[in-house]
Protein backbone atom coordinates (compact mmCIF):
# COMPACT_ATOMS: atom_id res chain seq x y z
CA UNK A 1 0.00 0.00 0.00
CA UNK A 2 1.07 2.45 0.03
CA UNK A 3 1.04 4.11 -0.96
CA UNK A 4 6.71 9.07 6.45
CA UNK A 5 9.43 9.03 8.66
CA UNK A 6 10.49 5.49 8.70
CA UNK A 7 14.16 4.96 9.22
CA UNK A 8 15.33 1.46 9.97
CA UNK A 9 18.80 0.54 11.21
CA UNK A 10 21.22 0.83 8.34
CA UNK A 11 18.94 2.85 6.10
CA UNK A 12 18.48 6.54 5.58
CA UNK A 13 15.17 7.81 4.28
CA UNK A 14 15.60 10.15 1.33
CA UNK A 15 11.94 10.94 0.79
CA UNK A 16 10.66 14.41 1.45
CA UNK A 17 7.37 15.75 2.66
CA UNK A 18 5.78 18.32 0.40
CA UNK A 19 3.39 21.03 1.47
CA UNK A 20 1.30 21.67 -1.60
CA UNK A 21 0.83 25.38 -2.12
CA UNK A 22 2.00 26.05 1.43
CA UNK A 23 1.72 29.67 2.31
CA UNK A 24 3.40 30.44 5.63
CA UNK A 25 1.22 32.66 7.79
CA UNK A 26 -1.68 32.54 5.35
CA UNK A 27 -3.56 30.23 7.68
CA UNK A 28 -5.00 33.15 9.63
CA UNK A 29 -8.78 33.35 9.44
CA UNK A 30 -8.64 36.60 7.49
CA UNK A 31 -6.97 34.79 4.59
CA UNK A 32 -9.40 31.87 4.46
CA UNK A 33 -12.35 31.57 2.11
CA UNK A 34 -15.79 31.40 3.67
CA UNK A 35 -16.51 28.05 2.02
CA UNK A 36 -13.95 25.56 3.32
CA UNK A 37 -14.87 22.74 0.91
CA UNK A 38 -12.15 20.96 -1.06
CA UNK A 39 -13.04 18.93 -4.17
CA UNK A 40 -10.51 16.23 -4.96
CA UNK A 41 -10.23 13.68 -7.77
CA UNK A 42 -9.42 10.02 -7.25
CA UNK A 43 -8.68 7.57 -10.04
CA UNK A 44 -10.72 4.75 -8.49
CA UNK A 45 -13.55 4.28 -6.01
CA UNK A 46 -13.14 3.91 -2.26
CA UNK A 47 -12.75 0.19 -1.60
CA UNK A 48 -12.84 -0.33 2.19
CA UNK A 49 -13.17 1.58 5.45
CA UNK A 50 -12.22 -1.36 7.65
CA UNK A 51 -8.75 -0.78 9.15
CA UNK A 52 -8.14 -4.52 9.30
CA UNK A 53 -9.14 -5.22 5.70
CA UNK A 54 -8.15 -2.15 3.67
CA UNK A 55 -5.29 -2.82 1.26
CA UNK A 56 -5.30 -0.03 -1.30
CA UNK A 57 -3.97 3.52 -1.35
CA UNK A 58 -7.35 5.23 -1.68
CA UNK A 59 -8.72 3.41 1.34
CA UNK A 60 -5.51 4.16 3.26
CA UNK A 61 -5.71 7.83 2.38
CA UNK A 62 -9.32 8.05 3.56
CA UNK A 63 -8.66 6.07 6.74
CA UNK A 64 -5.60 8.21 7.47
CA UNK A 65 -7.77 11.33 7.50
CA UNK A 66 -10.72 9.85 9.40
CA UNK A 67 -8.66 7.93 11.93
CA UNK A 68 -5.48 8.26 13.92
CA UNK A 69 -3.06 5.86 15.54
CA UNK A 70 -0.63 6.11 18.41
CA UNK A 71 1.69 8.22 16.26
CA UNK A 72 1.25 10.08 12.98
CA UNK A 73 3.47 11.16 10.12
CA UNK A 74 4.35 14.81 9.68
CA UNK A 75 6.88 17.18 8.18
CA UNK A 76 10.22 15.79 7.02
CA UNK A 77 8.82 12.25 7.12
CA UNK A 78 9.07 12.04 10.89
CA UNK A 79 6.63 10.54 13.35
CA UNK A 80 4.87 12.88 15.76
CA UNK A 81 2.53 12.42 18.74
CA UNK A 82 -1.06 11.53 17.86
CA UNK A 83 -3.37 9.62 20.20
CA UNK A 84 -0.20 8.86 22.15
CA UNK A 85 1.17 12.10 23.56
CA UNK A 86 4.48 10.40 24.40
CA UNK A 87 6.19 7.02 24.49
CA UNK A 88 9.26 5.30 25.92
CA UNK A 89 11.35 2.38 24.73
CA UNK A 90 13.07 -0.18 26.93
CA UNK A 91 16.87 -0.43 26.89
CA UNK A 92 16.76 -3.65 24.84
CA UNK A 93 14.34 -2.07 22.33
CA UNK A 94 11.76 -4.83 22.81
CA UNK A 95 9.15 -2.98 24.89
CA UNK A 96 7.30 0.22 23.96
CA UNK A 97 5.07 2.09 26.39
CA UNK A 98 2.67 4.62 24.85
CA UNK A 99 0.96 7.23 27.04
CA UNK A 100 -2.39 8.25 25.56
CA UNK A 101 -4.02 11.65 25.59
CA UNK A 102 -7.72 11.98 26.30
CA UNK A 103 -9.56 11.84 22.97
CA UNK A 104 -12.90 10.69 21.63
CA UNK A 105 -14.57 8.79 18.85
CA UNK A 106 -17.02 10.66 16.66
CA UNK A 107 -19.91 9.15 18.67
CA UNK A 108 -18.51 10.59 21.89
CA UNK A 109 -16.97 7.38 23.28
CA UNK A 110 -13.49 7.86 24.76
CA UNK A 111 -10.57 6.38 22.82
CA UNK A 112 -8.82 4.10 25.29
CA UNK A 113 -5.94 1.65 25.45
CA UNK A 114 -8.45 -1.19 25.08
CA UNK A 115 -9.42 0.16 21.64
CA UNK A 116 -5.84 -0.37 20.46
CA UNK A 117 -5.65 -3.82 22.01
CA UNK A 118 -8.92 -4.83 20.36
CA UNK A 119 -8.02 -3.37 16.97
CA UNK A 120 -4.64 -5.08 16.91
CA UNK A 121 -6.06 -8.40 18.04
CA UNK A 122 -8.81 -8.21 15.44
CA UNK A 123 -6.28 -7.60 12.66
CA UNK A 124 -4.03 -10.56 13.54
CA UNK A 125 -6.98 -12.88 14.17
CA UNK A 126 -6.91 -15.38 11.28
CA UNK A 127 -10.73 -15.25 11.18
CA UNK A 128 -10.49 -11.62 10.07
CA UNK A 129 -8.28 -12.61 7.11
CA UNK A 130 -6.39 -9.32 7.09
CA UNK A 131 -3.85 -9.12 4.29
CA UNK A 132 -1.89 -6.60 6.32
CA UNK A 133 -1.61 -8.78 9.42
CA UNK A 134 1.96 -9.64 8.44
CA UNK A 135 3.04 -6.15 9.53
CA UNK A 136 2.52 -7.38 13.10
CA UNK A 137 5.06 -10.19 12.70
CA UNK A 138 7.51 -8.67 15.20
CA UNK A 139 4.90 -8.26 17.94
CA UNK A 140 5.14 -11.06 20.50
CA UNK A 141 3.06 -14.14 19.54
CA UNK A 142 1.66 -12.51 16.38
CA UNK A 143 2.94 -15.21 14.02
CA UNK A 144 1.64 -18.01 16.22
CA UNK A 145 -1.76 -16.32 16.37
CA UNK A 146 -1.91 -15.83 12.61
CA UNK A 147 -1.06 -19.51 12.17
CA UNK A 148 -3.83 -20.54 14.56
CA UNK A 149 -1.43 -21.85 17.19
CA UNK A 150 -2.17 -19.33 19.95
CA UNK A 151 -5.18 -17.34 21.13
CA UNK A 152 -5.50 -13.72 20.02
CA UNK A 153 -5.47 -12.71 23.67
CA UNK A 154 -1.77 -13.64 23.83
CA UNK A 155 -0.74 -10.90 21.39
CA UNK A 156 2.03 -8.77 22.87
CA UNK A 157 -0.08 -5.66 23.46
CA UNK A 158 -1.61 -4.71 26.80
CA UNK A 159 -3.83 -1.98 28.20
CA UNK A 160 -2.35 -0.73 31.45
CA UNK A 161 -5.25 1.24 32.79
CA UNK A 162 -7.31 3.45 30.51
CA UNK A 163 -4.59 5.48 28.86
CA UNK A 164 -1.43 3.37 28.59
CA UNK A 165 -0.56 0.85 25.88
CA UNK A 166 2.39 -1.50 26.36
CA UNK A 167 3.77 -3.42 23.37
CA UNK A 168 6.16 -6.38 23.61
CA UNK A 169 8.24 -7.29 20.54
CA UNK A 170 10.09 -10.51 19.83
CA UNK A 171 13.22 -8.48 19.07
CA UNK A 172 14.16 -4.84 18.70
CA UNK A 173 12.66 -3.18 15.59
CA UNK A 174 14.04 0.31 15.10
CA UNK A 175 11.30 1.36 12.67
CA UNK A 176 8.45 0.15 14.90
CA UNK A 177 7.23 3.72 15.63
CA UNK A 178 6.54 4.12 11.91
CA UNK A 179 4.44 0.95 11.88
CA UNK A 180 2.09 2.19 14.61
CA UNK A 181 1.39 5.23 12.43
CA UNK A 182 -0.03 2.92 9.72
CA UNK A 183 -3.81 2.58 9.35
CA UNK A 184 -3.55 -1.15 10.10
CA UNK A 185 -2.48 -0.24 13.65
CA UNK A 186 -5.27 2.27 14.32
CA UNK A 187 -7.66 1.67 17.25
CA UNK A 188 -11.07 0.10 16.70
CA UNK A 189 -14.20 0.58 18.77
CA UNK A 190 -15.24 -2.95 19.79
CA UNK A 191 -18.79 -1.91 20.64
CA UNK A 192 -19.31 -0.47 17.15
CA UNK A 193 -17.62 -3.36 15.32
CA UNK A 194 -19.79 -5.90 17.11
CA UNK A 195 -22.94 -3.81 16.77
CA UNK A 196 -22.77 -3.83 12.96
CA UNK A 197 -21.18 -7.24 12.49
CA UNK A 198 -20.79 -8.06 8.80
CA UNK A 199 -22.15 -4.62 7.93
CA UNK A 200 -19.41 -2.87 9.89
CA UNK A 201 -17.67 -0.15 7.85
CA UNK A 202 -19.62 -0.99 4.68
CA UNK A 203 -20.98 2.56 4.47
CA UNK A 204 -20.36 5.95 6.09
CA UNK A 205 -22.83 5.42 8.94
CA UNK A 206 -21.76 1.96 10.13
CA UNK A 207 -18.52 3.21 11.62
CA UNK A 208 -16.98 5.70 14.04
CA UNK A 209 -13.94 7.92 13.56
CA UNK A 210 -11.25 9.36 15.81
CA UNK A 211 -9.38 11.43 13.24
CA UNK A 212 -9.65 15.04 12.01
CA UNK A 213 -12.52 14.13 9.68
CA UNK A 214 -15.39 11.69 9.64
CA UNK A 215 -16.88 9.98 6.61
CA UNK A 216 -20.36 11.45 6.15
CA UNK A 217 -21.34 10.33 2.66
CA UNK A 218 -20.49 6.93 1.13
CA UNK A 219 -22.78 4.06 0.21
CA UNK A 220 -20.02 1.47 0.03
CA UNK A 221 -20.13 1.28 -3.76
CA UNK A 222 -20.50 4.90 -4.89
CA UNK A 223 -17.91 6.80 -6.92
CA UNK A 224 -18.33 9.81 -4.65
CA UNK A 225 -17.69 10.17 -0.92
CA UNK A 226 -17.41 13.07 1.51
CA UNK A 227 -15.35 13.75 4.60
CA UNK A 228 -16.57 16.36 7.09
CA UNK A 229 -14.74 17.95 9.99
CA UNK A 230 -14.94 15.80 13.11
CA UNK A 231 -15.87 18.07 16.07
CA UNK A 232 -14.92 15.28 18.53
CA UNK A 233 -11.31 15.14 17.26
CA UNK A 234 -8.86 16.08 20.04
CA UNK A 235 -7.24 18.79 17.90
CA UNK A 236 -10.37 19.93 16.04
CA UNK A 237 -9.47 23.59 16.53
CA UNK A 238 -6.58 23.22 14.07
CA UNK A 239 -8.72 21.65 11.32
CA UNK A 240 -9.79 24.31 8.81
CA UNK A 241 -11.60 22.35 6.09
CA UNK A 242 -15.29 21.69 6.72
CA UNK A 243 -15.71 19.19 3.88
CA UNK A 244 -13.61 17.22 1.39
CA UNK A 245 -15.58 15.88 -1.55
CA UNK A 246 -13.90 13.03 -3.41
CA UNK A 247 -14.90 11.83 -6.87
CA UNK A 248 -13.56 8.81 -8.72
CA UNK A 249 -13.16 10.03 -12.31
CA UNK A 250 -11.79 7.48 -14.73
CA UNK A 251 -11.95 9.56 -17.90
CA UNK A 252 -9.07 12.11 -17.97
CA UNK A 253 -10.93 14.53 -20.25
CA UNK A 254 -13.92 14.56 -17.91
CA UNK A 255 -11.59 15.33 -15.00
CA UNK A 256 -9.93 18.16 -16.93
CA UNK A 257 -13.28 19.67 -17.93
CA UNK A 258 -14.44 19.63 -14.31
CA UNK A 259 -11.20 21.25 -13.20
CA UNK A 260 -11.45 23.98 -15.81
CA UNK A 261 -15.08 24.68 -14.92
CA UNK A 262 -14.22 24.98 -11.22
CA UNK A 263 -15.97 21.78 -10.11
CA UNK A 264 -12.70 20.15 -9.04
CA UNK A 265 -9.84 21.74 -7.08
CA UNK A 266 -7.31 18.98 -7.79
CA UNK A 267 -7.07 16.33 -10.50
CA UNK A 268 -4.56 13.77 -11.68
CA UNK A 269 -3.32 13.94 -15.26
CA UNK A 270 -2.71 11.08 -17.68
CA UNK A 271 -2.14 10.39 -21.36
CA UNK A 272 -1.08 13.52 -23.25
CA UNK A 273 -2.20 15.82 -20.44
CA UNK A 274 1.13 16.02 -18.54
CA UNK A 275 2.86 17.13 -21.75
CA UNK A 276 0.16 19.68 -22.49
CA UNK A 277 0.07 21.21 -19.00
CA UNK A 278 3.64 20.91 -17.70
CA UNK A 279 4.08 24.69 -18.05
CA UNK A 280 0.76 25.53 -16.40
CA UNK A 281 1.09 27.41 -13.07
CA UNK A 282 -1.15 24.79 -11.41
CA UNK A 283 0.93 21.83 -12.61
CA UNK A 284 3.02 19.74 -10.24
CA UNK A 285 4.61 16.32 -10.67
CA UNK A 286 5.20 14.45 -7.43
CA UNK A 287 7.72 11.72 -6.77
CA UNK A 288 6.13 8.40 -5.97
CA UNK A 289 7.46 5.28 -4.30
CA UNK A 290 4.86 3.23 -6.10
CA UNK A 291 5.98 0.31 -8.24
CA UNK A 292 3.98 -1.27 -11.06
CA UNK A 293 4.79 -4.88 -11.84
CA UNK A 294 3.38 -7.97 -13.53
CA UNK A 295 2.41 -11.00 -11.47
CA UNK A 296 2.01 -14.38 -13.16
CA UNK A 297 -0.16 -17.12 -11.72
CA UNK A 298 2.48 -19.70 -10.85
CA UNK A 299 0.04 -21.74 -8.78
CA UNK A 300 -2.12 -23.16 -11.55
CA UNK A 301 -0.56 -22.11 -14.87
CA UNK A 302 2.26 -24.42 -16.01
CA UNK A 303 3.42 -21.93 -18.64
CA UNK A 304 3.88 -19.21 -16.03
CA UNK A 305 5.75 -21.66 -13.81
CA UNK A 306 8.38 -21.86 -16.55
CA UNK A 307 11.21 -19.41 -15.79
CA UNK A 308 12.07 -19.00 -19.49
CA UNK A 309 8.52 -17.93 -20.25
CA UNK A 310 8.65 -15.32 -17.49
CA UNK A 311 12.03 -14.08 -18.65
CA UNK A 312 10.81 -13.85 -22.24
CA UNK A 313 7.82 -11.70 -21.27
CA UNK A 314 10.11 -9.36 -19.36
CA UNK A 315 12.73 -9.05 -22.09
CA UNK A 316 10.02 -8.19 -24.63
CA UNK A 317 9.14 -4.96 -22.78
CA UNK A 318 10.88 -1.72 -23.75
CA UNK A 319 10.38 0.09 -20.45
CA UNK A 320 12.08 3.32 -21.55
CA UNK A 321 9.82 3.58 -24.57
CA UNK A 322 6.77 2.86 -22.46
CA UNK A 323 7.47 5.42 -19.73
CA UNK A 324 8.74 8.14 -22.05
CA UNK A 325 6.40 7.78 -25.02
CA UNK A 326 3.26 6.18 -23.63
CA UNK A 327 2.89 7.24 -20.00
CA UNK A 328 4.91 10.47 -20.18
CA UNK A 329 3.78 11.35 -16.65
CA UNK A 330 7.07 11.37 -14.77
CA UNK A 331 7.15 7.59 -14.39
CA UNK A 332 10.54 5.91 -14.86
CA UNK A 333 11.59 2.34 -15.80
CA UNK A 334 11.71 0.00 -12.82
CA UNK A 335 14.95 -1.74 -11.92
CA UNK A 336 13.32 -3.95 -9.30
CA UNK A 337 10.42 -3.98 -6.86
CA UNK A 338 12.20 -1.48 -4.56
CA UNK A 339 11.92 2.00 -6.03
CA UNK A 340 14.76 4.47 -6.46
CA UNK A 341 15.52 6.86 -3.59
CA UNK A 342 13.46 4.80 -1.16
CA UNK A 343 16.48 4.03 1.05
CA UNK A 344 20.21 4.69 1.08
CA UNK A 345 23.14 3.19 2.95
CA UNK A 346 26.54 4.87 2.96
CA UNK A 347 25.29 7.14 0.19
CA UNK A 348 24.34 4.25 -2.09
CA UNK A 349 20.80 3.73 -3.35
CA UNK A 350 19.39 0.27 -2.62
CA UNK A 351 17.70 0.18 -6.02
CA UNK A 352 21.09 0.55 -7.75
CA UNK A 353 22.85 -1.99 -5.55
CA UNK A 354 20.17 -4.66 -5.83
CA UNK A 355 19.44 -4.58 -9.53
CA UNK A 356 19.92 -7.39 -12.03
CA UNK A 357 20.35 -5.75 -15.41
CA UNK A 358 19.16 -8.71 -17.46
CA UNK A 359 15.88 -8.82 -15.52
CA UNK A 360 14.67 -5.45 -16.83
CA UNK A 361 16.60 -5.16 -20.11
CA UNK A 362 14.90 -4.94 -23.49
CA UNK A 363 16.07 -7.69 -25.83
CA UNK A 364 13.38 -8.85 -28.21
CA UNK A 365 15.66 -11.32 -30.02
CA UNK A 366 16.49 -13.16 -26.81
CA UNK A 367 12.86 -12.93 -25.69
CA UNK A 368 11.73 -14.75 -28.84
CA UNK A 369 14.34 -17.48 -28.31
CA UNK A 370 13.36 -18.04 -24.69
CA UNK A 371 9.65 -18.06 -25.52
CA UNK A 372 10.12 -20.78 -28.13
CA UNK A 373 12.08 -22.83 -25.61
CA UNK A 374 9.34 -22.34 -23.00
CA UNK A 375 6.66 -23.52 -25.43
CA UNK A 376 8.70 -26.63 -26.21
CA UNK A 377 9.45 -27.37 -22.54
CA UNK A 378 5.76 -27.14 -21.61
CA UNK A 379 4.59 -29.17 -24.64
CA UNK A 380 2.80 -26.30 -26.35
CA UNK A 381 2.64 -24.88 -29.84
CA UNK A 382 0.70 -21.80 -28.75
CA UNK A 383 -0.42 -20.02 -25.62
CA UNK A 384 -3.44 -17.84 -24.83
CA UNK A 385 -2.56 -15.17 -22.27
CA UNK A 386 -5.22 -13.09 -20.54
CA UNK A 387 -3.77 -9.87 -19.14
CA UNK A 388 -5.80 -8.39 -16.27
CA UNK A 389 -5.52 -4.83 -14.96
CA UNK A 390 -7.60 -1.92 -13.67
CA UNK A 391 -9.92 0.00 -15.98
CA UNK A 392 -8.16 3.34 -15.41
CA UNK A 393 -6.57 5.25 -18.34
CA UNK A 394 -3.04 4.41 -17.17
CA UNK A 395 -3.88 0.73 -16.71
CA UNK A 396 -5.48 0.57 -20.16
CA UNK A 397 -2.40 2.18 -21.71
CA UNK A 398 -0.27 -0.39 -19.88
CA UNK A 399 -2.21 -3.43 -21.07
CA UNK A 400 -2.35 -2.11 -24.64
CA UNK A 401 1.40 -1.60 -24.68
CA UNK A 402 2.18 -4.99 -23.16
CA UNK A 403 -0.22 -6.62 -25.61
CA UNK A 404 1.58 -5.00 -28.54
CA UNK A 405 5.00 -6.08 -27.24
CA UNK A 406 4.11 -9.63 -26.24
CA UNK A 407 2.25 -10.24 -29.50
CA UNK A 408 5.66 -10.16 -31.20
CA UNK A 409 6.43 -13.54 -29.61
CA UNK A 410 5.50 -16.59 -31.66
CA UNK A 411 2.39 -18.59 -30.89
CA UNK A 412 0.97 -16.19 -28.34
CA UNK A 413 -2.46 -14.57 -28.22
CA UNK A 414 -2.87 -11.79 -25.66
CA UNK A 415 -6.34 -10.77 -24.51
CA UNK A 416 -6.68 -7.69 -22.33
CA UNK A 417 -9.10 -7.65 -19.40
CA UNK A 418 -9.52 -4.21 -17.81
CA UNK A 419 -11.86 -4.33 -14.84
CA UNK A 420 -12.83 -2.09 -11.89
CA UNK A 421 -10.14 -1.61 -9.27
CA UNK A 422 -12.06 -3.31 -6.47
CA UNK A 423 -12.75 -6.33 -8.69
CA UNK A 424 -9.11 -6.56 -9.74
CA UNK A 425 -8.01 -6.56 -6.09
CA UNK A 426 -10.41 -9.37 -5.25
CA UNK A 427 -9.50 -11.53 -8.22
CA UNK A 428 -5.79 -11.00 -7.62
CA UNK A 429 -6.08 -12.05 -3.98
CA UNK A 430 -7.97 -15.20 -5.01
CA UNK A 431 -5.61 -16.14 -7.88
CA UNK A 432 -8.43 -15.63 -10.38
CA UNK A 433 -6.09 -14.45 -13.09
CA UNK A 434 -3.57 -15.59 -15.64
CA UNK A 435 -1.31 -12.52 -15.66
CA UNK A 436 -2.09 -9.28 -13.80
CA UNK A 437 -0.62 -5.79 -13.58
CA UNK A 438 -0.27 -4.96 -9.88
CA UNK A 439 0.82 -1.81 -8.08
CA UNK A 440 2.41 -1.42 -4.68
CA UNK A 441 3.27 1.75 -2.80
CA UNK A 442 5.92 1.56 -0.10
CA UNK A 443 4.49 1.93 3.40
CA UNK A 444 7.79 3.14 4.82
CA UNK A 445 11.24 3.94 3.38
CA UNK A 446 12.95 0.64 3.95
CA UNK A 447 13.40 -2.08 1.30
CA UNK A 448 11.67 -4.67 3.48
CA UNK A 449 8.31 -2.93 2.90
CA UNK A 450 8.47 -4.16 -0.71
CA UNK A 451 10.56 -7.30 -0.41
CA UNK A 452 8.47 -9.02 2.26
CA UNK A 453 5.56 -9.17 -0.20
CA UNK A 454 7.06 -12.12 -2.04
CA UNK A 455 7.84 -14.58 0.68
CA UNK A 456 6.04 -17.88 0.16
CA UNK A 457 3.42 -17.23 2.84
CA UNK A 458 2.73 -13.51 2.30
CA UNK A 459 -0.91 -12.78 1.49
CA UNK A 460 0.13 -10.22 -1.14
CA UNK A 461 2.13 -12.77 -3.10
CA UNK A 462 -0.73 -13.19 -5.55
CA UNK A 463 1.31 -15.03 -8.15
CA UNK A 464 2.44 -17.58 -5.53
CA UNK A 465 6.07 -17.48 -6.61
CA UNK A 466 8.19 -19.51 -4.21
CA UNK A 467 11.87 -19.56 -3.38
CA UNK A 468 13.40 -21.16 -0.30
CA UNK A 469 16.53 -19.03 -0.77
CA UNK A 470 14.45 -15.86 -0.86
CA UNK A 471 12.45 -16.84 2.22
CA UNK A 472 15.69 -17.53 4.11
CA UNK A 473 17.18 -14.14 3.21
CA UNK A 474 14.06 -12.23 4.24
CA UNK A 475 13.90 -14.15 7.52
CA UNK A 476 17.52 -13.27 8.24
CA UNK A 477 16.86 -9.60 7.43
CA UNK A 478 13.83 -9.41 9.71
CA UNK A 479 15.05 -11.69 12.50
CA UNK A 480 18.65 -12.91 12.73
CA UNK A 481 20.24 -9.69 11.48
CA UNK A 482 17.51 -7.27 12.53
CA UNK A 483 20.01 -5.24 14.58
CA UNK A 484 23.05 -5.76 12.35
CA UNK A 485 22.66 -2.98 9.77
CA UNK A 486 25.31 -4.08 7.26
CA UNK A 487 24.34 -7.75 7.30
CA UNK A 488 20.65 -6.92 7.12
CA UNK A 489 21.19 -4.62 4.15
CA UNK A 490 23.13 -7.33 2.31
CA UNK A 491 20.35 -9.85 3.03
CA UNK A 492 17.88 -7.55 1.32
CA UNK A 493 20.19 -6.83 -1.63
CA UNK A 494 20.67 -10.57 -2.17
CA UNK A 495 16.94 -11.22 -1.80
CA UNK A 496 15.93 -8.79 -4.55
CA UNK A 497 18.55 -10.31 -6.83
CA UNK A 498 17.06 -13.77 -6.25
CA UNK A 499 13.60 -12.42 -7.10
CA UNK A 500 14.83 -10.70 -10.25
CA UNK A 501 17.01 -13.52 -11.57
CA UNK A 502 14.09 -15.92 -11.33
CA UNK A 503 11.72 -13.25 -12.70
CA UNK A 504 9.35 -14.02 -9.81
CA UNK A 505 7.60 -10.84 -10.89
CA UNK A 506 8.18 -8.55 -13.86
CA UNK A 507 8.99 -4.97 -12.73
CA UNK A 508 7.49 -2.33 -15.02
CA UNK A 509 7.84 1.24 -13.79
CA UNK A 510 8.13 3.57 -10.83
CA UNK A 511 5.04 5.72 -10.91
CA UNK A 512 4.90 9.48 -11.30
CA UNK A 513 2.04 11.58 -9.91
CA UNK A 514 1.25 14.55 -12.19
CA UNK A 515 -1.48 16.89 -10.98
CA UNK A 516 -3.25 20.17 -11.48
CA UNK A 517 -4.02 21.84 -8.14
CA UNK A 518 -5.73 25.21 -7.73
CA UNK A 519 -3.50 27.84 -6.13
CA UNK A 520 -6.17 28.50 -3.51
CA UNK A 521 -5.55 25.05 -2.00
CA UNK A 522 -3.05 25.44 0.83
CA UNK A 523 -1.17 23.18 3.23
CA UNK A 524 -2.08 19.77 1.88
CA UNK A 525 0.74 17.48 3.01
CA UNK A 526 1.98 14.81 0.60
CA UNK A 527 4.15 11.81 1.46
CA UNK A 528 5.68 9.71 -1.30
CA UNK A 529 5.19 6.62 0.89
CA UNK A 530 2.39 5.48 3.17
CA UNK A 531 -1.09 6.95 2.85
CA UNK A 532 0.21 9.84 0.68
CA UNK A 533 -2.14 12.65 1.73
CA UNK A 534 -2.86 14.50 4.99
CA UNK A 535 -5.61 17.14 4.85
CA UNK A 536 -5.71 17.95 8.56
CA UNK A 537 -3.98 21.33 8.17
CA UNK A 538 -5.28 22.19 4.70
CA UNK A 539 -7.54 25.14 3.90
CA UNK A 540 -9.00 27.10 0.99
CA UNK A 541 -7.59 30.61 0.64
CA UNK A 542 -9.57 33.61 -0.57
Amino acid sequence: MRVTSFIKLGTVATLSTILLAACGSSSSSSKQAKDQTLTWMESSSLSSMDNSLATDIISAETLNNTGQGLLQFGKNNKTYPAVAKSYTTSKDGKTYTFNLRKSNWSNGDPVTAKDFVYGWQRTVNPKTASQYAYLYADVKNANAIMNGKKAVSTLGVQAKGKYKVVVHLTHAVSYFPTLVAQVSFFPQNQKVVQKYGKKYANNAQNNVYNGPFKLTSWTGTSDNWTLSKNPKYWDAKSVKLQHIKFSAIKDPQTALSQYQSGKMDAIYLSGQQPRNYKNNKDYRSLTSSRAAYVEMNQKSDSMMKNVKARQALSLAINRSQFTNKVLADGSTPATGIVTKKLALRDGKDFADQATVKSATDYNLTKAKQLWKQALKETGRKSYNLTLMADDTPVAKSTTEYLQSQWSKLSGIKVTNQNIPYKTRLSRSANQQFNVVVSLWGADFPDPITDLQLFTSDNSYNNGKWKSAAYDKLIKEATDTNANKPAARWQNMVDAQKVLLKDEGIIPLYQGGKPQLVKSKVKNVVYYSVGANWDFSKAYIAK
